[in-house]
């Protein structure tokens, strides 16, 4: 007998976890705690867990790297060995932790105000502690977390989020059964204020005439996380400055 097809979605609508195709996964944040960096923030997006740390700025690792102009921004991913339930093999140097390693610097050159610190370099560092979809997502907001908690300064927020057609409807903050099944994931990061898509990584080729749809379900997504994590941030400059929220 051949495998039936997992529905991804209801006749009701609702995804497997009871999620509606809109609906993100709860989030839970918190900024701070690693007290031997400049700046550290801890994200979960439903099972997704992310860890964030900066150090900097601080004089480059190599002298010969230091620009006139600007900070150098440096980051690293990984994930824990035991973030997914088959248990990792160090990989340190595999080629999509590179690839992600780009990304989220790319994303955070475009938004940390680097000139206002020449000479100098930025290092983020994002580990994965348990995988359940979402992961670069996930680790862009946290770095982004970690990055206000360091006082570097940035030109915006940066929120992140993924989307994707589940059985042909569209559906926000996907996890890793969803992510995994068929069809293209679509991250996306945004600036809130200005309105401004400073990451758009595809897993795979879309439709263009599906393209627009998920991209607006994407920045919506952003714009709600924007209202979560804000909080967040106001939260712990509350606790460092007690006067600030009167």
């Amino acid at each position: 007998l051949a495998m039936s097809k997992i529905e991804f979605l209801s006749p009701e609508g609702l995804r497997l976890d009871g999620r509606r195709p809109e609906e993100m996964r709860q989030v839970k944040a918190r900024v701070g705690g690693v007290e031997s960096a400049d700046g550290s923030a801890y994200i979960e997006q439903g099972n997704t867990k992310v860890l964030a740390v900066v150090y900097g700025p601080h004089e480059p690792s190599l002298r010969s790297r230091a620009l006139h102009d600007r900070a150098i921004v440096n980051c690293e991913y990984s994930m824990a060995s035991f973030s997914t339930q088959e248990r990792r093999k160090r990989t340190r140097g595999d080629r999509r932790g590179a690839d992600l390693s780009g990304i989220i610097r790319d994303t955070f050159e475009s938004v940390i105000l680097t000139e206002l610190n020449p000479r100098s370099q930025i290092d983020i560092y994002v580990q994965v502690l348990q995988s359940d979809g979402g992961n670069l997502a996930a680790c862009v907001n946290a770095a982004a977390l970690a990055l206000m908690d360091a006082g570097i300064p940035l030109k915006d927020f940066v929120c992140a989020c993924t989307v994707g057609a589940v059985d042909g409807t569209p559906v926000l903050d996907l996890n890793y059964a969803e992510e995994t099944a068929r069809g293209a994931v679509f991250t996306i990061a945004v600036t809130p204020k200005e309105g401004k898509i400073v990451l758009a990584e595809l897993s795979s080729r879309i439709h263009q005439d599906k393209y627009a749809d998920l991209q607006d379900l994407g920045i919506n997504g952003c714009k709600a996380l924007h209202g979560i994590l804000r909080a967040v941030v106001l939260e712990r400059v509350a606790e460092l400055v007690p006067s600030a929220h009167r």
